[in-house]
């Protein structure tokens, strides 16, 4: 039975857990490999592909382990839903294989880094079903559900402790994915990403997005986060919100660019780690309950070190 899956270590009074930076970014950008569709996991295809994965999820653990702070490791499953790897070519065998596979490469870091100081909790990632910039193309919450059981049901038979739903942009398609949670008894954290206006892309706000989920399942999201976003593009006064409490965990952009910037840039702006460390400080200043901090697009090993460092220096002071 999976170690945390009854008390995720990071929700406890004053846990700091670190993620990853921008996978994706990392492995186009730094590693020189192409990725179809953004997919990381076509990367578990190959041994060659996984052991740049194990490189890269590696410097993480290392860096967490020195610091002794908590990490929150994810698989690299956010593209390894039905329509996606379908557009990759995968089989029903073939989607079952991959994301089974991403699990079993978490556990074996998670095997050679976990310490006492640093507990390491294994997120099963899911991306959106469609683009996570946009929110044209939209589903009910009851075909969210239906749609997302299916990669939440192959997770559930693993070691992974909860379900991580990244870079949602819409509530229906968060409800969907909760209730596909709570029929199968998963933890589940649900990140929201917004634009440059601090408003999702189908024009709702966080705290809107917060408040139909959790009055739609009888609040069973675990907590809430924030990906794929520069904190300047955060609204300032969110802090003071009800939802705010919900809210456990942040993962920056890098770059203060829009999406549509981003998607269409062909360099990567990796911004400056040291401000990007100073700003998730001043955020966690103003909610102290983020207790999951890391980063998404444009973010590597650098910037996590700069965030951790400057609130481990703030927690010591």
């Amino acid at each position: 039975m999976p170690k945390y899956r009854t008390n995720l270590p990071q929700l406890e009074e004053g846990a700091l857990f670190l993620t990853d930076g921008g996978l994706e970014t990392s492995v186009i950008f730094h590693e020189g490999i192409e990725l179809p569709h953004f997919a990381a996991c076509e990367l578990l295809r190959s041994d060659v592909g996984s052991d740049v994965l194990r490189s890269y999820f590696n410097h993480y653990a290392a860096l967490a382990v020195a610091l002794g702070v908590g990490l929150s490791l994810d698989t690299a499953t956010w593209r390894a839903n039905p329509d996606w790897t379908s557009l990759l070519g995968y089989d029903a065998e073939e989607f079952d294989a991959v994301n089974r596979r991403s699990v079993q490469l978490a556990e074996k870091i998670r095997r050679v880094w976990e310490t006492d100081a640093t507990p390491i909790v294994i997120a099963g990632a899911i991306g959106p079903r469609g683009d996570g910039y946009r929110a044209d193309e939209r589903q009910s919450a009851q075909q969210a559900a239906s749609y997302h059981s299916r990669q939440i049901d192959v997770f559930a038979d693993t070691e992974v402790d909860f379900v991580s739903a990244l870079t949602i942009n819409y509530s229906a398609e968060a409800i969907g994915l909760a209730r596909a949670a709570k029929a199968m008894s998963m933890p589940i954290s649900i990140s929201f990403t917004v634009e440059t206006d601090g408003r999702m892309a189908s024009g709702e706000t966080v705290v809107d997005a917060i408040a139909a989920v959790d009055a739609d399942t009888g609040s069973y999201p675990e907590y809430y986060m924030v990906n794929c976003v520069h904190p300047t593009h955060f609204p300032e006064d969110f802090h003071s919100s009800v939802a705010a409490q919900r809210l456990r965990g942040f993962r920056a952009n890098a770059s203060r660019l829009s999406h549509a910037e981003l998607d269409e840039s062909e360099t990567l702006d990796a911004g400056d780690p040291d401000e990007l460390g100073l700003q998730i400080l001043d955020l966690r200043e103003r909610m102290p309950q983020l207790s999951v901090l890391g980063g998404c697009c444009g973010t590597d090993v650098r910037h996590i070190e700069s965030m951790a460092r400057q609130l481990l220096s703030a927690r010591a002071a």
